[in-house]
């Protein structure tokens, strides 16, 4: 007898099954919810090709109500950060307000109090000689330990080269748990210095800090040395009035304002300018204005 012949089927394999043949690879694809209009619109309109027109969409999307102004300016710092680097926004060298690890513990206090960090290098010799780190709270422990020795208390430095990009030296700082760093220029020298307020600045824009008061706090303030600290919004006639002088009045209204147009530029850091029997120290400036000024009147 003879038996239908049957062909050998060789044994399943864990290849899967092909798919459907309504559409090559179809449960594969994600679903597109674009509309037609919005693939027209993205077909005859395609994405920026620079930084310069990714702003200027960003314009756009605010003026349609998109975003808002802040969210806008936050998303341009962040573009405009990637193309910076530590030299562009740090505090350069001869403004930098920094300790003498050799000077007598009140005369630091008074340089801590009147510039109103919360961090100061200190340097040994030479001002360009940096070896640690100071924060202003550390300070303090030698009131209660007058036998604590100051080195001891330093923090170690951390030195960075003058072309570090920001958005690296961010992820540097968030990593080391760093909030200061020294600023090395292409010869070794110190070139300034940044922090990581500085850096958040160039994308949020002016940060308040420990030392802001608030404007109902007042605008003037003694200090121990017999000087003042006074704000850069602090009306004019008000400093004629509490030092008896007599500055001009016409075409400005704060102190900060009248500076900037005597100097020419916005007053930075460290510079040191005298008008009607006083002289002015600017403590800090922040957002192209001068925040802070120290004042102190000139003998006769």
């Amino acid at each position: 007898m003879r038996y239908p012949c049957r062909l050998f089927q060789p044994p399943a394999t864990s290849v899967p099954d092909s798919p459907p043949s309504s559409g090559p690879q179809r449960g594969l694809r994600p679903l597109d919810k674009r509309g037609l209009l919005q693939k027209l619109a993205e077909l005859i309109h395609p994405g920026p090709d620079s930084k310069d027109e990714l702003i200027e969409s960003l314009a756009d999307a605010e003026g349609n109500d998109i975003i808002d102004a802040e969210s806008r300016a936050m998303l341009e710092g962040v573009i405009r950060m990637a193309d910076m680097s530590a030299g562009d926004a740090m505090v350069a060298a001869p403004r930098m307000d920094v300790l003498d690890i050799n000077a007598p513990y009140p005369e630091l206090l008074h340089q801590v109090i009147d510039t109103a960090h919360s961090r100061f290098p200190v340097f040994e010799g030479e001002r360009e000689n940096i070896i640690g780190i100071l924060l202003a709270k550390d300070l303090l422990k030698l009131q209660r330990a007058p036998e604590l020795s100051l080195r001891a208390l330093l923090r170690p430095a951390i030195f960075i080269p003058e072309n570090k990009g920001l958005n690296d030296l961010l992820r540097e700082f968030r990593s080391k748990r760093n909030h200061l760093a020294i600023v090395i220029d292409e010869f070794g020298r110190v070139a300034g210095l940044i922090t990581i307020e500085d850096v958040l600045e160039e994308i949020v824009g002016e940060i308040e800090d420990e030392f802001d008061t608030a404007h109902d706090d007042g605008d003037i303030f003694a200090l121990a040395d017999g000087s003042w600290r006074v704000r850069g919004d602090t009306p004019i006639e008000r400093i004629n009035e509490s030092f008896g002088v007599a500055l001009p009045e016409e075409g400005f209204t704060t102190i900060g304002g009248l500076m900037a147009h005597r100097t020419g530029h916005v007053p930075t850091r460290g510079e040191v300018h005298q008008l009607a029997g006083l002289r002015f120290v600017v403590l800090h400036s922040k957002g192209g204005a001068v925040k802070w000024f120290k004042l102190t009147p000139v003998p006769t």
